[in-house]
């Protein structure tokens, strides 16, 4: 029983990143449309980042402490790329350049979005798994 509460506490991360991402974009594709301005784009991204980041950090953690290994494993370059930017001071978007990278950001999270993806559907694979398993014991 623990380890469905396990996968649930994963799910919850995990839709909660997806949906930050999808946050990011819509921003993104707003600015695109010219629905909104510069300022207001880059401000409300920026907002985000952080939380983005150490959600995602809380869900490799969180697949590590459980015992989901390979999809700690699947989820660490994620990571590492998350913290390359970071520590590269690259994770904020650049009001004055917001424009000459538009193309470059949105598809960076629709990358991201993805490989998120791939990870919801093995994570709902086992998940299913583990509750077919359990209840034939």
């Amino acid at each position: 029983m623990w380890s469905l509460y396990g996968w649930l506490f994963n799910f919850i991360f995990l839709i909660a990143v997806i949906s930050i991402i999808g946050y990011e974009l819509m921003c993104l594709t707003d600015l695109e449309f010219d629905y909104i301005n510069p300022y207001d784009s880059a401000r409300r991204i920026n907002m985000v980042v952080l939380p983005e980041y150490i959600t995602q950090a809380v869900l490799c953690l969180s697949f590590l402490l459980t015992g989901h290994w390979v999809l700690c494993l699947i989820s660490v370059p994620y990571l590492y790329f998350n913290l390359t930017l970071y520590l590269q001071r690259k994770h904020l978007v650049d009001v004055t350049e917001i424009y000459n990278q538009l193309s470059k950001e949105k598809s960076q999270r629709l990358f991201k979005l993805g490989y998120l993806v791939i990870l919801l559907v093995l994570s709902l694979f086992w998940l299913l798994w583990t509750i077919a398993g359990e209840e034939f014991d």
